[in-house]
């Protein structure tokens, strides 16, 4: 058993590290593009965004309100708390510095990704809306449109898969509560028994469909994210005096000039790319499918309520998980990555209990996570077959949820990097060729001149 999941290990490393720089290019020469298509307009209008945030449209589909929270309890969450962790692990303080200019780029990408999920989109039997990257690119592109909607769907049924969240749950599980020392059952047994109760849980919302996966997210995420920053708050609070050193300590590694001689610089840039990738999701394409949902009329009224998700997710969260694990000093300790890293550096810092008040805002957050992922996994699943199969998608869903909490964290995340490279490519190519459309409303709207 070991044998073969050091080999499949391997085998995704090495897949991986030929994807890598192919994404690299697509997610920031693609996101630059973009940048300078739109001139950087759209991250002047923050303050229009959220406004929009809480507006309604009297139209079929869920709120923009509704959309940007089942995003963001995809994305904020255990990619912000334990990604960061494993980035900083890998490539140490400064791989927080490409997260945040990734960061920045990503916000133009969902920009242009989700004004076209709204531009470019179908109607249901129902007359709901049904947007998304396989949608747009169908639509926008007529020759090789649809095989790389095909492609991007295929991709997407494993990219979307409950791995990394059910992993860290469980991992979180084992090492705060500790059941296998106190009871007879052994960590096997004990793994096994969490996947089970986190697939029963996630069962129960993900089957009611879209809306009732929209109804508890928009209820949880909002207090979780709220309680999370206070809690990181006050921990930068209390250690006020190292906060600048530690800022000082990023900026200075991140561009390290012995470790671009050595050629690690680009391994680091390319670790910040990744983990900013799958703390974010800019340009994999997965936001789409639910903003493509909104009741919005105006695709750029969409794209600039999408575009506050990577503000929230990785600018903010990343940036406070980031410097407590930093502070800390976890992140030196042999043997602590992931979750555990995270853990260890919250229990640090807020009188010994910090790491149980984390685990318990980790569940709520990986179980909305279970939850959000879902429907992504449908909607490429109805789109390869029909719309109406698309829940059968659960049930595989629902059964991967216990095979993740067995799973070693470098399988899952080898998994992950793999499919969202390969969601990517298509995407990005994709929102380049397509960006025409998403000018013209932005001219129409006297935005740009």
């Amino acid at each position: 058993m070991t044998v073969w999941i050091v080999s499949l290990e391997s085998f995704l490393q090495l897949l991986i590290s030929r994807l890598e720089w192919v994404m690299l290019f697509a997610v920031l020469g693609g996101g630059l593009y973009l940048f300078v298509h739109s001139k950087g307009y759209p991250l002047f209008k923050i303050k229009t965004a959220f406004q929009l945030l809480f507006s309604k449209e009297q139209n079929k589909g869920i709120s923009r309100f509704q959309a940007l929270t089942a995003v963001l309890a995809a994305t904020v969450g255990l990619g912000n708390i334990s990604g960061v962790a494993i980035a900083i692990h890998m490539g140490g303080p400064g791989v927080l510095v490409w997260m945040w200019i990734t960061a920045l780029i990503g916000m133009i990408i969902k920009f242009y990704s989700c004004s076209l999920a709204v531009q470019l989109r179908v109607t249901e039997a129902q007359g709901n809306p049904l947007g998304g990257p396989m949608y747009y690119m169908q639509l926008g592109i007529k020759k090789w449109g649809k095989p790389m909607a095909i492609w991007f769907s295929i991709a997407g049924l494993f990219g979307v898969l409950p791995a990394f969240t059910a992993n860290q749950l469980t991992q979180t599980f084992m090492d705060v509560v500790k059941p296998d020392s106190f009871l007879l059952l052994g960590e096997f047994q004990w793994k096994l028994i969490v996947g089970i109760v986190l697939s029963l849980a996630s069962a129960v919302v993900i089957f009611g469909g879209l809306q009732s996966i929209v109804k508890v997210t928009s209820s949880l995420v909002p207090l979780m994210v709220s309680l999370y920053f206070f809690l990181g708050l006050y921990i930068l609070l209390s250690n006020a005096g190292e906060v600048l050193p530690t800022f000082g300590l990023i900026f200075s590694s991140a561009f390290d000039f012995q470790t671009a001689v050595t050629g690690g610089f680009w391994g680091l840039v390319l670790l910040g790319v990744r983990r900013a990738v799958f703390s974010n999701e800019s340009g994999v394409g997965n936001a789409p499918m639910y903003h493509g949902q909104s009741q919005s009329s105006k695709g750029t009224d969409e794209g600039l309520v999408a575009m506050l998700g990577p503000l929230l997710d990785t600018v903010l969260v990343c940036t406070i998980t980031g410097l407590v694990v930093i502070i800390s000093g976890a992140y030196e300790v042999e043997g602590l990555n992931g979750i555990v890293l995270t853990l260890e550096a919250f229990r640090r810092l807020f009188f010994g209990f910090g790491d149980q008040l984390l685990m318990l805002m980790v569940f709520v957050f990986g179980i909305s996570t279970l939850f959000t992922y879902s429907y992504y996994g449908v909607k490429c699943f109805g789109y390869l077959t029909q719309l109406k199969w698309g829940n059968l998608y659960n049930y595989f869903y629902i059964g991967s949820i216990i095979f993740s909490a067995l799973a070693t964290v470098e399988v899952v995340i080898g998994i992950i990097d793999l499919s969202f490279a390969l969601m990517c490519i298509p995407n990005m190519i994709a929102l380049v060729y397509l960006s025409r459309h998403v000018k013209k409303e932005m001219q129409d709207r006297k935005w740009l001149q």
